[in-house]
């Protein structure tokens, strides 16, 4: 034990000569005598060299005139740091000799230089040190050097390396900088939009751990906010259509979708992109626009208030409607093509044979029709039934706003037509029918330029 009590004691003694100048903040008469003791090998090993030696560059970094004068002195110290700390991890040296200081000479102009260059828009720059300003600040909260004894980190410096990481378009860097804030739950008015970042990052980069763990947070410290948006942002980019119809029926058998959530899966039915509806036969593509129908009546129920759902309810419908009408048209032409273009077979041995494949033909067109009439009326009901909803709800509205009167108008041109089609329908069967219809379409028609106006 004596021998190591005299080594260290001698070890310090050699080091006086650096020691003395270095704590009278002389740093280069210091810095003379510590390249003379470094340039042995041994001192190389030992801790008080680099000790010493980050305090002298951390000396030169703190002053503006020795900064210029040794433009390397951050880097050097920050190494000489390093190598002090591996040999001296619990910084005993460095609590012996009243160090804290140049670890504070290490931070403040590095938060300082982070402050002039993020002002002048030098994104990497400023990143570069407000980075170097967290390393420090982290030592000095970590041995508790700081007068705020509480404190666990620099948020200031931290928030503003990620926003200049932010800037210089290092989505990467600018979230770790951001996750820290976040895993440690700082929030307020000032860091909200830290929260969105990495919401939309998780997002643009299919992240789906990022995303679940950043809108944990986001929703625990901003319970007010709405973050069903960023919800179905991800879905809407990281789910196949097809998934999306089965998180769909599962959540709606849960029963605890909001109106909104409602929406939103009525809206992803309703408009899906051009390249993936390409994909899908008719019979698909009417799958996907009931359940957007669905989910539009479910938002309607869940928010009785919401004209705007009731009405893209019964547009679905109206949608449905028109398609089958198409079709039906469609149908019927090709069976006049067929009378027209028919040619009447005049040999008897031919004709029986020309007759039938004719008949074969028109009952075809003819089952086509009626196929795709067969729905249509049903459509054109719950239609009705959406649309009215809608009408009855934003006609007494007292503050439309341009979408609101744009649905209100539509809503009286859809069942305006839809009127007219029912009411041919029971041209000369019904004749109840065909005048219920008949004053219904009068009614909305009549209502054009009352709402136009």
């Amino acid at each position: 034990m004596s021998l190591i009590s005299i080594t260290m004691v001698a070890s310090g003694q050699k080091f006086d000569k650096v020691s003395t100048p270095a704590i009278m903040k002389q740093y280069e008469v210091a810095k003379v005598e510590l390249d003379k003791l470094m340039a042995d090998p041994k001192a190389q090993a030992k801790a008080d060299g680099w000790f010493w030696k980050t305090k002298i560059y951390a000396g030169f970094y703190s002053d503006p005139a020795l900064r210029l004068k040794y433009p390397n002195s951050q880097v050097i110290a920050d190494e000489a740091y390093q190598k002090y700390q591996s040999i001296d991890p619990s910084l005993k040296l460095l609590k012996e000799n009243n160090g804290q200081d140049a670890l504070f000479n290490l931070y403040a102009p590095s938060f300082n230089n982070g402050i002039a260059t993020f002002n002048a828009k030098n994104w990497d720059s400023a990143y570069y040190y407000f980075s170097f300003a967290v390393k420090y600040s982290d030592i000095i909260f970590q041995h508790k050097f700081s007068t705020n004894q509480n404190q666990a980190f620099d948020t200031t410096s931290i928030l503003y390396a990620g926003f200049a990481a932010q800037n210089s378009k290092n989505a990467e860097n600018a979230v770790k900088s951001y996750d820290r804030l976040i895993s440690n739950k700082i929030g307020g008015t000032t860091y909200i939009d830290i929260y969105k970042f990495t919401l939309v990052n998780a997002i643009n980069n299919k992240n789906e751990a990022d995303f679940k763990k950043y809108l944990t947070f986001s929703k625990d410290m901003y319970p007010n906010e709405d973050w069903e948006d960023y919800e179905l942002s991800y879905f809407r980019k990281n789910f196949t259509l097809a998934e999306k119809a089965s998180m769909y029926e599962k959540e709606d058998a849960e029963g605890t979708m909001s109106a909104n959530r409602y929406l939103q899966y009525g809206d992803i039915f309703a408009n899906i992109p051009k390249e993936e509806k390409e994909t899908l036969d008719s019979a698909k593509q009417n799958e996907y626009l009931l359940k957007s129908g669905d989910a539009f009546k479910k938002a309607s129920l869940k928010n009785p208030s919401d004209g705007i759902a009731a009405f893209n309810a019964g547009v679905i419908y109206y949608n449905i409607f028109s398609i089958q009408d198409d079709k039906v048209s469609q149908a019927k032409r090709a069976l006049q093509d067929l009378n027209s273009n028919r040619v009447i077979e005049k040999d008897p041995k031919k004709k029986a044979a020309s007759d039938a494949k004719f008949k074969v033909q028109s009952d075809a067109l003819k089952n086509q029709r009626i196929e795709f009439e067969k729905p249509m009326l049903a459509n054109a009901d719950s239609s009705i039934i959406w649309l009215e909803k809608a009408y009855n709800i934003l006609k007494d509205k007292a503050d439309r706003n341009g979408v609101d009167k744009n649905c209100l108008i539509k809503s009286i041109d859809y069942l305006s037509n839809i009127y007219i089609y029912k009411r041919d329908k029971y041209r000369g069967k019904d004749l109840k029918a065909f005048d219920d219809n008949d004053a219904k379409f009068k009614f909305y028609d009549a209502l054009h330029d009352k709402y136009k106006n």
